[in-house]
């Protein structure tokens, strides 16, 4: 190819025959995306990699188990040159430019009728970049879109949004742990209704124009009621406005979310719910401790420690728990846990059971307290461990990498 601006096109190959030359990592990737975009794709290889005769064996593609021949590309509307040999490139490259067929050469594009740009997707948009053979460098420009487009840094659509209630689950903590979507809407709303658990460093992203709520949950101190967090909700979006509740953790996982959800629902008014990264499994994980483990825990309970276990309103059958041997996850304990540790103990778990508390998970003050449950409230005292911690008791509690 001569030194020239390149034109990006997108070629609809769906029900077309490709031919891909070449078995290898190269051929490996270009022939998932072409299979992607609905080519009939062949193969033609000596030898292919285990994922592309996995592709052949699933009658994905079609693998013809030879050297390359003259007649292979009968018929191709798309040709890659993808083999290590540069001379075998070079013929599939001079037998297409005869057929006049677009090929690409993957041992220097240069010398081929065509280039793959580097590609990326998002919510059905395909993003590609040349950058005149700088492949890190289209690489580089091509992921920072698809990542720009995913926090609503460029907008994809010149649609206004529409009034309504989008109930996001912001995740543990971390800013960078809150879903593409939910990022994505938070940059589009007009009001954000922000917990106090939610990732603040997003807060302090958002434009002037938006108004933040707060709506924080102190435990044992100051908090918004929750009837007027749903009224809030409610009024601002018949007020025309986009509103983002930003919840900390996932809106459902004791989020009191449904609640928030019905109030909607009742109101006439449309919700959006985003999941999250709950820090009940979160926090544990950054804390170098799995929920779960083969041949260790095969059971999993996540309870809240809002109230006493011999309080009325308690739903949890505490004698189940002490009886089992997986973990348990307590959220929202730290105030109880010596209580909580007495039943469990009471019930039949083992006083040695290793325990861990983490403050603070995956924030930047993240600390963690590894104990067993006969010293859980010792040690959470005798460290100061305060409101937000997660408790994990089970032998998870105690495996080190």
């Amino acid at each position: 190819m001569t030194e020239h601006d390149q034109y990006l096109v997108g070629l609809d190959l769906g029900g077309r025959r490709v031919v891909v030359v070449g078995g290898g990592q190269v051929a490996q990737r270009r022939v998932s995306r072409l299979i992607a975009a609905g080519a009939l794709v062949e193969v033609v290889s000596p030898e292919v990699t285990p994922a592309v005769e996995g592709m052949a064996s699933a009658r994905e593609i079609t693998w013809t188990p030879r050297r390359y021949a003259d007649g292979d590309l009968d018929g191709a509307w798309y040709v890659l040159a993808c083999t290590d040999d540069p001379q075998v490139n070079a013929a599939v490259s001079a037998a297409a430019e005869e057929r006049r067929t677009f090929c690409v050469r993957a041992d220097e594009g240069s010398l081929g009728s065509a280039v793959t740009p580097a590609t990326g997707e998002y919510d059905g948009l395909t993003v590609g970049v040349l950058a005149r053979g700088a492949h890190r460098r289209s690489a580089a420009v091509r992921t920072a879109l698809v990542e720009a487009l995913a926090a609503g840094v460029v907008s994809d659509s010149a649609d206004p949004v529409l009034p309504g209630v989008a109930l996001v689950g912001g995740g543990p903590g971390d800013p960078e742990l809150i879903t593409v979507r939910g990022r994505r809407l938070l940059a589009r709303a007009d009001v954000v209704v922000a917990d106090r658990l939610g990732p603040r460093d997003l807060i302090e992203e958002l434009g002037p124009d938006v108004e933040v709520i707060d709506a924080s949950k102190i435990p044992y101190g100051r908090a918004m009621a929750q009837q007027r967090i749903n009224e809030l909700l409610v009024e601002h979006a018949r007020a025309g406005k986009f509103v983002v509740r930003l919840k900390g953790g996932d809106p459902f996982v004791y989020g009191r979310g449904f609640e928030e959800v019905q109030a909607c629902a009742a109101a006439g008014v449309p919700v959006t719910v985003v999941p999250g990264i709950t820090s009940a499994f979160a926090a544990p994980a950054v804390a170098g401790v799995p929920v779960s483990h083969r041949g260790v825990a095969h059971e999993i309970v996540v309870v809240s420690g809002h109230v006493a276990p011999d309080d009325p309103r308690s739903l949890t059958d505490w004698a189940a728990l002490g009886r089992m041997s997986g973990t348990v996850v307590l959220m929202m304990a730290v105030e109880r846990a010596g209580r909580f540790a007495e039943t469990l103990i009471a019930h039949g778990r083992p006083a040695d059971t290793p325990a861990i508390v983490i403050q603070d998970g995956t924030t930047r003050i993240q600390r963690s307290v590894r104990t067993r449950l006969d010293a859980l409230e010792a040690d959470i005292k005798a460290e100061e461990i305060s409101p937000p911690a997660i408790i994990v008791i089970g032998p998870v509690a105690g495996l080190t990498a």
